[in-house]
């Protein structure tokens, strides 16, 4: 005899699956008389969607930092607005953020309200009045690089210096304005002067006595280029990139004179006085704290290397506020100016660019916040368990055994020990000489895309590195392209990399990679491969998607996936699990098709995220989707419609049950075994690719067990 214990619907008639599963909700299904036995009684959910974080994170490089009371207020370039708790400075706590469609360059903060210069999207003007919920009142059509406020008045750099009357926030009224060539960077502002960074024309003084009419007074000799200032009584300050601090004689504006200054190691970008001292955030080279007690004869006292770069500083009470890009924002103890020392780290630019899953754990390659790990056992609940913080920006994860590989920008692979997942250590890596996008493992070798970065200069091609001993990773084999290579994927003894076009390498010999073949397109940006075709998406291409077969890798060819209209045009990630093909794409998120004729491609079901937020990257594993999502994390996805549904069975272990579905409940030899098994450990999951909105309008599932009297 069978018990039958659960009963799921899932309505498929709809855009989204519903599923009500009550023990003994239809009469006939019951048996009558039935005991209790000592097992468990068999229990079937749906198992649902989940993410990770549950709320909104960050997702910009910190490019600009104020501080006022408890709060650090954070302009993120091309993702608006942070707010950390900074009461504890050691435990930053982010508390609201505000996104912008902009490049927020930099931010001024007057009472309730934070000024934000966001390039070409205007002054953007935000109440703060409740951290956690920071709010845009009022905009200015104005394109903004820097801004300071004095009063009533926001000063604005962009295409020359801007006075604003914001004297309602909600509706700031440009008043006058005065062109300046170059590039205005950044601003300060005292008495009736306002101090204007101007790049390479160095330090302009402006008379904004007259808001209507501001009038450019003087250029400060000797100010070199000038990224940002600061003014303090008859001095400015002023961040002079590659020449370090350069101090300027303001008492007489109209004649502004470098009197004195310090030339740092680095690149200095921001810089703020507080007491004697100037502290000048040095790019690379992290915090530099000047004695600027004589002006004329400036010394160096102490610094701390940010690791990031540090491109602006605000400082509070004890503790200075760096900015640091890609690493957030850097909180350093300065009470002893010669003894810098960092005691808080508050990452911004998390950024989900890669996934990879094995056993129990997403391993997610977050950008600059390194590397999360995600127990993801409960995908409606995931959790974060270990994690690190990579000295680069980590862009692509992969994992074997007990070490994740990590694609970490221009800190190249880093090997890391994930054995134990609260515990993880760097173990080793390698420096590849350009900027590290993507990394597969296949044996004893990790294949590195490297890319140029940007920089036409850079290092470009295909790094072949010997892990067999993680704590000494060496390069034994490379392939140059002038390119560069974006992606990669190896299948038995072939490499197939990404160039804008398709290439199969032979790798049999690691240490002398051979092209044997190529597909050329110029669009190619991502591939996967499975049996003998490869899979590419196409990027700006009427394609999407095509299919090659590859089965002889000197002479590739297209067999499918050529009609354009099926697919989305700024197609930039695929991957290829059992007969379906996974592609991303910039506008619309993720779209599955259907690949098992690969002549005949048929769109199955989507994930539709309209491009914002951006889907970086697609993974399946045993019919689970995982998407890493840029500034939202990760998104576990079960059940898709039209595609699968998964449901999930709880039991005893060792225990037979059974697994039925059944499309028709008019009948009782309407229900249909999927599957009767035993398992040692629970719980199992079922994942049902029978579930065609155009077939079906419902289906129904449940669970039995065998029983005795």
């Amino acid at each position: 005899m069978m018990k039958e214990l659960h009963v799921g619907h899932v309505n498929l008639g709809r855009d989204r699956m519903k599923f009500i599963a009550s023990a003994g909700t239809v009469a006939f299904c019951l048996a009558i008389g039935l005991v209790a036995t000592h097992a468990a009684q068999p229990n079937i959910q749906p198992l649902l969607a989940g993410k990770w974080p549950g709320s909104p994170r960050f997702g910009g490089d910190a490019v600009d930092v104020k501080v006022v009371g408890n709060y650090a207020y954070v302009a993120l370039y091309e993702a608006g607005l942070a707010v950390f708790d900074v009461s504890n400075p050691s435990n930053g706590v982010p508390v609201g953020r505000w996104i912008s469609s902009g490049t927020s360059q930099g931010l001024a903060v007057s009472g309730n309200y934070v000024y934000l210069a966001d390039g070409a999207a205007g002054l953007q003007v935000i109440d703060v009045s409740n951290p956690a919920n920071p709010t845009r009142v009022g905009r200015l059509n104005l394109s903004s690089s820097g801004v300071a406020v004095s009063g009533n008045y926001a000063y604005v750099t962009g295409a020359g210096l801007h006075v604003i009357d914001i004297s309602n926030p909600a509706n700031p009224v440009r008043l006058g304005g005065v062109e300046i060539l170059w590039q205005p960077m950044r601003v300060a502002v005292s008495g009736n002067h306002a101090y204007v960074a101007n790049a390479y024309g160095g330090l302009h003084v402006v008379n904004v006595s007259n808001p209507a009419n501001p009038v450019r007074v003087g250029v400060a000799a000797g100010s070199g280029y000038a990224a940002d200032v600061a003014v303090s009584g008859n001095y400015a300050y002023v961040a002079s990139a590659g020449d370090g601090l350069r101090v300027i004689n303001i008492s007489n504006p109209t004649n502004s004179v470098r009197v004195g200054g310090f030339d740092t190691t680095g690149h200095s970008f921001g810089v703020t006085v507080a007491g004697n001292y100037a502290y000048v955030a040095d790019y690379r080279e992290g915090l530099q704290v000047i004695d600027v007690s004589n002006p004329t004869n400036c010394v160096r006292v102490g610094g701390l290397d940010t690791s990031g770069t540090a491109v602006a500083v605000a400082v509070s009470g004890n503790h200075a506020f760096v900015a640091d890009g890609v690493r957030g924002v850097r909180a350093i103890n300065v009470s002893d100016p010669a003894n810098c020392v960092g005691v808080g780290d508050y990452r911004t630019s998390a950024s989900a660019n890669g996934v990879a899953v094995s056993g129990n754990y997403a391993y997610l390659a977050d950008g600059g916040s390194g590397l999360q790990i995600i127990d993801v056992r409960d995908p409606a609940h995931p959790a974060r368990v270990g994690g690190f913080a990579t000295s680069g920006t980590a862009l692509d994860v992969a994992v074997a055994g007990s070490y994740a590989y990590v694609a970490d920008g221009w800190d190249g692979l880093q090997v890391l020990d994930v054995n134990d997942p609260a515990n993880v250590t760097r173990v080793g890596g390698f420096d590849t000489p350009g900027y590290a996008e993507d990394v597969t493992v296949a044996g004893n070798y990790a294949y590195v895309a490297d890319t140029s970065g940007g920089y036409a200069d850079g290092q470009r091609g295909l790094r072949i590195i010997d892990v067999s001993n993680p704590s000494n990773c060496v390069q034994v084999g490379s392939y140059e392209h002038p390119w560069g290579v974006s992606g990669v994927a190896v299948r038995g003894n072939y490499a197939y990399i990404v160039n804008g076009d398709l290439q199969v390498l032979d790798v049999s010999n690691p240490a002398n990679p051979v092209l044997l073949g190529a597909f050329h397109s110029g669009s190619v940006v991502s591939a996967d491969v499975s049996g003998n075709y490869a899979y590419v998406a196409e990027w700006d291409s009427d394609a999407g998607l095509k299919i090659i077969d590859v089965s002889n890798p000197t002479n590739s060819f297209e067999v499918g996936g050529d009609d354009g209209w099926k697919y989305p045009t700024y197609s930039h990630t695929v991957a290829v699990w059992d007969r379906y093909a996974y592609l991303l794409d910039r506008d619309v998120g993720l779209s599955v098709y259907d690949v098992s004729d690969p002549t005949t491609t048929i769109f199955v079901s989507s994930y539709l995220t309209g491009g914002l937020p951006w889907v970086s990257s697609v993974t399946i594993v045993e019919g689970r989707i995982y998407l890493a999502v840029r500034e939202e994390g990760l998104v576990i996805l079960p059940t898709l419609t039209n595609l699968q549904f998964t449901v999930r069975v709880d039991a005893t272990p060792g225990q037979p049950f059974t697994l039925e579905a059944a499309t028709n409940l008019n009948s009782p030899l309407s229900w249909t075994p999927l599957l009767t098994t035993n398992v040692a450990t629970m719980s199992f999951d079922y994942v049902d690719f029978d579930v065609k909105l155009s077939e079906r309008p419902h289906k129904f599932y449940r669970v039995r067990r065998p029983f005795s009297d």
